[in-house]
């Protein structure tokens, strides 16, 4: 039996939450069951209360505001404990069209991606100004970069995920999902796609950010973190390598100075010196990135014992793996041998 969970980080939508909720499919083809899961990420106007009127299936309900990003992780380890072989994510001010998430999550029963993430096609929204499309499409072709993904609307939250794909998910920062786990999930090879989607009228402004410079000042943080995290060796040779070449021009600059000045000038002694430290920083630079190339390998043998640990939490996967570890531990006898018989 195939099992849907649609998952919903809201906080203080007690307003928007019905829409979303009654333009939500309660039937997909290919799927089995639908079930509708609700993270409250400690709203004050009794969302929880009305996820529950609504009739939702599951309420995960956080004492405190821990952000979009903690909310999210929520739902994904929730819905993953609850049997979901397929997980959406959607928002909960009913800006993506329910009826998409039957497009969305065709690639996956195909088999063909882990993880599907909804165009908005940005280029065309109404709603957003010029200089946010602009924007929206300059750090879209950012993320594309540092994740070797082909993904054109990297900050959509309408996405799909397979069992296997949400297992391996890990968000670490506290802003938003939407670009770390891009990133992610292009360091780790997994498949992604994406498919054009729908999306409703406006019901409010984005609660995200309070400023277009916020936004770009936590999302510039979120992918520079991500990014020196799966590639910290190249992200500090390059810094490395521009420290020491700095000292190394500066090092012609004395020489320069030495072979062409009659006596030994400040010129030459401010070049020796800003040469030396320049040339040391570099070199230090260099040897950090060696080190933090080595606990990045280390941060990936976590990332799969997580993978592991999670796996055994869920009920089936549980079950299979202890029947299999007692097969190994009360192995059936052996045929006598020939030596024996």
């Amino acid at each position: 039996m195939t099992k849907l969970i649609i998952q919903i980080p809201c906080l203080n939508e007690a307003s928007t939450l019905p829409a979303t909720i009654a333009d939500l499919p309660r039937a997909v083809p290919g799927i089995d069951v639908v079930e509708l899961l609700v993270v409250d990420d400690g709203s004050r106007d009794g969302t929880a209360d009305v996820a529950r009127r609504c009739g939702v299936d599951h309420v995960v309900r956080l004492r405190r505001n821990k952000g979009l990003a903690a909310a999210f992780m929520a739902g994904i380890d929730a819905s993953l404990k609850r049997g979901a072989d397929f997980i959406v994510n959607t928002d909960a001010d009913n800006q993506y069209a329910g009826h998409d998430i039957a497009r969305l999550l065709a690639p996956l029963l195909a088999g063909e991606a882990d993880i599907v993430i909804g165009d908005r096609n940005v280029a065309e929204l109404e709603h957003m100004s010029w200089r946010r499309r602009k924007l929206q499409r300059l750090g879209s072709w950012v993320v594309r970069q540092v994740s070797s993904t082909n993904v054109p609307d990297t900050t959509s939250g309408f996405r799909a995920y397979t069992r296997e794909a949400a297992l391996r998910m890990t968000v670490i920062s506290e802003f938003s999902y939407t670009l770390e786990s891009i990133i992610q999930a292009g360091k780790k090879r997994m498949a992604i796609a994406h498919v054009p989607i729908a999306t409703n009228p406006r019901t409010r402004n984005s609660r995200l950010f309070d400023s277009t410079f916020s936004y770009i000042k936590k999302s510039g943080a979120t992918i520079v973190r991500i990014y020196a995290m799966y590639e910290p060796l190249k992200v500090f040779t390059y810094i490395g390598l521009g420290i020491f070449g700095a000292g190394c021009l500066l090092s012609l600059r004395f020489l320069y100075y030495y072979f062409t000045a009659p006596t030994f000038g400040p010129r030459m002694l401010q070049s020796l010196i800003a040469s030396a430290v320049l040339l040391i920083v570099g070199s230090q630079v260099l040897v950090i990135g060696l080190l933090a190339d080595v606990i990045s390998g280390n941060r990936k043998l976590l990332e799969d014992l997580l993978y592991r640990v999670r796996t055994l939490e869920l009920p089936e996967k549980a079950e299979a793996q202890a029947t299999k570890v007692s097969r190994v531990a009360d192995p059936e006898p052996a045929a006598p041998s020939r030596w024996e018989r």
